[in-house]
């Protein structure tokens, strides 16, 4: 869903990430729901070295994404494969994101 300024912020139960060149971009925040799994995600970052911003970006910028998943209490971190009929790329960082997540609850 795009918020009031027409960026991209969340769906209907999860929030929405993209990275882009290694760099994970998720929504400030200011018109979502500050989920705990975004918050755990953005921690895993943090914690592990791996880039992550808190920035506003266009539909635009998802469909030349590496990457795009959402995050979720039920589906932890989730791939999008397409929006608006453009395939999006898949890689490396879901599965290690969801790695150090499962790592995170599983403890």
């Amino acid at each position: 869903m795009l918020d009031v300024h027409g960026f991209v912020n969340t769906t209907n139960a999860c929030n929405l990430f993209v990275v882009r060149k290694g760099e994970v971009w998720t929504s400030t925040g200011d018109y979502c729901m500050n989920g705990i799994t975004r918050g755990k995600v953005i921690d895993l970052c943090l914690a592990n070295g791996i880039p992550v911003f808190q920035r506003n970006f266009t539909l635009v910028d998802t469909y030349s994404a590496d990457v795009v998943f959402l995050t979720g209490t039920f589906g932890a971190q989730t791939p999008v494969g397409i929006i608006d009929g453009r395939r999006i790329g898949d890689g490396q960082m879901t599965e290690r994101l969801r790695g150090l997540y499962k790592g995170l609850v599983s403890a």
